[in-house]
């Protein structure tokens, strides 16, 4: 994906890392370098919206449950398999 801008960070990566930006799971540079890329680049903020809107349904609907460690590391598996698919 590219938003037609040049910043310092690649929306690939942004992308890649948006969970771990979702999850409060990254240095404070990092952080920095995100926010500064979703605040000039639409397309990546668009996608990182709908990300956080998916996050939040997640939430509300497995409030009492916990998903197995082996279903959540083959979401997460697929997860980056399809994003390589659509960046591919």
């Amino acid at each position: 994906m590219s938003c037609g801008n040049p910043h310092e960070t690649d929306c690939r990566e942004v992308l890649a890392r948006v969970y771990e930006y979702l999850d409060g799971e990254m240095t404070a540079h990092d952080v920095a370098k995100i926010r500064q890329h979703l605040d000039e680049c639409h397309p990546c903020l668009t996608q990182y919206d709908i990300d956080q809107l998916l996050k939040a349904l997640i939430r509300r609907s497995c409030v009492c449950e916990a998903a197995p460690e082996t279903l959540r590391s083959r979401i997460l598996v697929r997860i980056t398999e399809v994003r390589l698919q659509l960046e591919g």
